[in-house]
């Protein structure tokens, strides 16, 4: 009876030994996935808001380029939109083009006619480091702005 007394005792108060080192077990195991699951959110995190970003440059190309009187201005002046636009969210792409669809200058006045940017940008992931995630991806983003239909143009 003593016996099985004192044994109570040194459990209690020594805790069951089966567990040692089952918490730093555990932790080995589970860090490298929480930290995966971490940058693979931070990788979503970064596309979505490059993708909003590149959303953003369209609409202010199409909108530069249909302010314009001409074609060749609303080209340039589209450039200049999209970049800054880019620029201005700090957005880094590999690559960008931006295409402006000016064929609504060509129509005659009293028409209805429509600008159409179209930009696409590379962006670069190769900076977060998980394994298996591409070093970039390419966006794509197309808005439309109307041309005052009684405007002189061209």
């Amino acid at each position: 009876m003593t016996r099985t007394l004192h044994t109570r005792l040194v459990r209690a108060v020594r805790g069951p030994g089966r567990d040692r080192g089952s918490y730093a077990l555990e932790t080995a195991i589970l860090a490298p996935v929480v930290i995966g699951m971490l940058l693979l959110m931070i990788a979503f995190g970064r596309v979505t808001s490059a993708a909003g970003s590149v959303d953003g440059a369209a609409r202010a190309a199409a909108r530069a380029a249909s302010l314009e009187r001409d074609a060749g201005s609303a080209q340039a002046s589209a450039q200049a939109a999209a970049a800054g636009s880019l620029d201005g969210e700090g957005v880094t792409c590999r690559a960008s083009s931006v295409s402006v669809d000016t064929s609504g200058y060509f129509l005659d006045l009293g028409q209805e006619a429509t600008v159409t940017a179209t930009i696409s940008c590379t962006a670069d992931l190769s900076d977060i480091g998980l394994p298996g995630l591409p070093g970039s991806k390419t966006l794509t983003a197309s808005w439309s702005s109307p041309l005052d239909t009684y405007r002189g143009r061209q």
